[in-house]
Formats: structure tokens, sequence, C-alpha cells
């Protein structure tokens, strides 16, 4: 059967069915995949433009320099294809793209969510994720324009991230209440009840472009400057970031608020940002910073218990950077069908991701969700209470200061809370899971054990911990 076949075919079924009951169909019968892997065309050179990394959040490059030229190539150059919605290799039983009907800007998805697939437990489903870089209101809610500007040819700008942008109505935007986090999803598993546990392995997280953004806004990140115009504990207001005379937020309209968005491209598989004359490159490790299944019991689509912005006992907006490719992540199921979803794509964070975002970037990620039962050893223990990762190479186990999130009556960012809470279950591990002592468990933590802060900035604030699977030789 010719390409050219497969894609009328696939264009046919679309157009009959609608792509939702479509994508019903090929989780049904994952060879109709490889339908939809259609071959899009080759990022040309493009239009020339600077690659200037540091801009205000809504100038798109036109202030501090903007794009023009001096020889200079586009950013997207020799990156290859970019992956749009439906092109390139689709690897999963199932495929699930990011169009305005099936996502959610800003907001999670609730046990009472309607899932917009169903698959098999065991089954493999590849995920579009959307970036929310360069389509927030702060820097204009156009793609075209912001990446436009920083010297980003058309046909490198993905099409859903326009169409959201343009299009998405589900819920009224407010962007100084809501997330700032295209939330793609959910996704029922059959069989999945209240209390077991979503194993969620990672098998690919691929860019789909070859450029990201790093932002950074006032109010929020680990410098931020408080209430009442206070520093945060441990600082001055000199040292607060963004700088405070920047601040603009009093003028209620977002693209003047001061904030400030680095466009970082990658080049031979590094992240570039330029600072004057200085490049820095720093190695990518792509990663969903949002995995999740749902645990909000709130209705509505838009109440702040299922806000995207804090990490629960659900998961979510996580942001552990050792769960990319190869990673496994358990979490304790609340809903019938789990109701799993992503969102939040990373191309690369260091832990902590101080200045609020890590470099955010759109990714096509394919999962393996599989549903483990009480008792069957498929899990370990603490996830069917807690959330818990693990690589080929650590556990890791999760600590968060306010595990409930909103609903739990408040939000608190203390570190500390976080840190006891990833020991404890550090503890329950090594001594449910691999028989250890409880005492000698605690000493071999802290002699041998990595502990790290996987973020300041969401609220609710994370510490895991890295238990290395060769000391258990």
């Amino acid at each position: 059967m010719s390409d050219s076949f497969k894609r009328e075919a696939a264009e046919t079924l679309v157009k009959g069915l609608g792509r939702r009951k479509f994508m019903g169909v090929v989780a049904a019968f994952g060879t109709l995949t490889a339908v939809t892997a259609c071959s899009s065309q080759a990022v040309g050179a493009g239009s020339a433009g600077s690659t200037l990394t540091a801009v205000p959040a809504a100038a798109g490059g036109s202030g501090s320099g903007g794009s023009g030229g001096g020889g200079k190539t586009s950013p997207t150059s020799g990156f290859g294809q970019i992956l749009q919605p439906n092109s390139g290799t689709i690897m999963g039983d199932a495929y699930l793209a990011s169009t305005p009907e099936d996502v959610l800007w800003g907001y999670v998805p609730t046990v009472h969510a309607t899932p917009v697939m169903t698959i098999r437990s065991g089954q493999t489903v590849t995920i579009d994720a959307m970036s929310h870089e360069g389509i927030l209101e702060d820097q204009g809610r156009n793609p075209l324009e912001y990446f436009g500007g920083l010297g980003v040819p058309e046909s490198s700008i993905l099409q859903d991230a326009v169409s959201i942008a343009a299009e998405y109505n589900r819920t009224p935007r407010d962007f100084d209440v809501d997330g700032p986090h295209i939330v793609t999803g959910p996704i029922a598993v059959e069989g999945a009840r209240p209390g077991d546990v979503l194993k969620i392995e990672t098998l690919e997280a691929v860019p789909r472009v070859p450029y990201g953004v790093v932002s950074s806004r006032h109010g929020k990140g680990g410098l931020a400057v408080q209430q009442e115009v206070q520093p945060p504990d441990g600082i001055s207001l000199e040292e607060v970031m963004p700088p405070v005379d920047t601040d603009n937020r009093s003028s209620g309209v977002p693209s003047d608020y001061g904030n400030v968005s680095v466009f970082t491209a990658i080049e031979d598989g590094k992240g570039v940002m330029t600072s004057g004359d200085m490049s820095v490159r720093f190695p990518l490790r792509p990663f969903m910073g949002m995995m999740g299944v749902a645990f909000a019991e709130t209705d509505g689509l838009t109440s702040q218990e299922a806000n995207s912005v804090p990490p629960t006992l659900g998961g979510g907006n996580i942001d552990i950077r050792h769960l990319g490719a190869g990673s496994t992540f358990y979490l304790p199921v609340k809903a019938d069908g789990a109701l799993f979803y992503v969102g939040d794509p990373h191309m690369g964070m260091g832990d902590g991701e101080v200045a609020l975002t890590a470099m955010e970037g759109s990714l096509r990620g394919t999962f393996r969700l599989t549903v483990c039962k009480p008792g069957s050893g498929d899990a370990p223990s603490v996830a069917y209470t807690y959330p818990f990762g693990e690589t080929s190479d650590a556990w890791i186990p999760i600590g968060l200061s306010d595990p409930d999130g909103l609903d739990g009556g408040g939000v608190s960012g203390d570190l500390n809370v976080a840190m006891r809470r990833a020991i404890v279950n550090a503890l329950d591990f090594l001594q449910n899971d691999r028989g250890m002592d409880r005492a000698v468990a605690y000493a071999y933590l802290s002699a041998a054990a990595d502990f790290a802060v996987s973020q300041v900035v969401d609220r609710t604030v994370g510490v895991h911990g890295l238990i290395r699977k060769a000391d258990f030789g």
C-alpha cells in the first residue's frame, strides 16, 4: 500500500468520523496509527533572523534588537523535521494531538472529567504536548508574531500552537488567576479503579521544534517580590528578580507587565543562550514537567482546586527532571480510568527551576500506561498513596510541601516539609519493599542517598531523593 494512499485513507476517515472518534478507532486497533504518521516537509532556512535571547515577554524580539539579519541564519536551520500534528514517526498504539477541544488551559482534569480517549492497560499512547510559552497573554497570545519576531520561520511554528492561541474557548482565560499550562487529555485506562496505581513508562520525549523559552515573571520564581513590595526572606529588595522597578502589573495588561522571556535555540543537541558576545551551551534533558491522574473532586473546569500550577498526590506539575525517556512514574489512582494527562513539556531543567520556568518547549511523548493492583507487587508500596519515580539507575521517593494541593486548606512553600516527607517515603520504601531495618535505612540515606530540590516555584514545592539501585546489587 503506498504512502499517498495511506494518507488519503486517513484524511477520509478523519473527515467522516471526526478526529476524536477516529483516534478512538486508532486506540482500539493500534496498527492504524501508521496511517496517521504522514511525512511533513523538511524545514528550510526560512527568513534570516537574530537568535537574540533576553526579550520582554510580549516583545517577540522586536524591541531589543529584534530580527534582522547581519548574515545570521534562522534559529531552526539544520534541525530537520518539525513535528507538526499527525506528522513524523508516531510510536504509540494510539495518538493524541493537542487540539483546542482536547486541552484545558491552566487547569487539570478532575475526577468528573470526560476522557478524550480510552486505551487498554499496557497499551502505549503518543501525545503531542504543547508548551504554553510563546502563546501566553503576556507574550501577545500570537505565536506567529512572537516567534516570527525572533527569526523563526512560519513553517517552524507549530500549527497546534496557532490553533490553541486563536481558538481555545473551553474556559475563559484570566492570566492573573489561571495556570499557564496547556494540559492534554485525559486518557482513561481500562480497569483502573480508585486504590490502584497507574504505572507511566516514558518511552520517548522528543523535541517537536528546535527552540524553547525560559520565562521569569513578576511575583513568581525563587527571587520574586512578595506582597506589599517586600523581598522574600533572605534577600534584599534590590536582589529581587525580575527587578522591582520593571514591574508594571498595575497596568492590568499582561503584555505590559515587564515579564522577561529568554529565547533559547537548539544547536547540535544543546540549548544555547546568548548574552552579548557570550554563548552558553547546556545539555538538553527532555521530559514532561506535568504527568498526572485526576485528583481534585471539585465540579467545574476552573475551580482553584484544579489549577494546573501546584502538584498534588495525583502528580501534575511535579517538575522532576529525571522523569524523561526510560523512566517510570507511579501515581495513586483516585478516579475510574485513572484519567491520565500531560503538559508543561520541558527541553531542559536544572533542579530547583529557580527563575520560574524550565527551558519550555513542545515535545512528542510516548507512554505505556499500565494498571497496578494492590498486592500485585507491580508497583512500589509507597505509590499506592504517594507519587514515586524510578529510572534504570535509581528509585526516586518524592516529597511535597502541600500534597493535597489547594483542596487541603492552603498552600505551604516550606521545603523542610517536603524534605521530611521525601525522607519518610524513602524509609517506607526501603523497609517495606527492600526489607531493610528502618534504623539502618535511615543511616544509609544519610550516608549514600542524594536529596535535591525538585522545584521552588509552583506554590507547593518539592524535594526528591535518588537511591542508587547499584548499592543493592
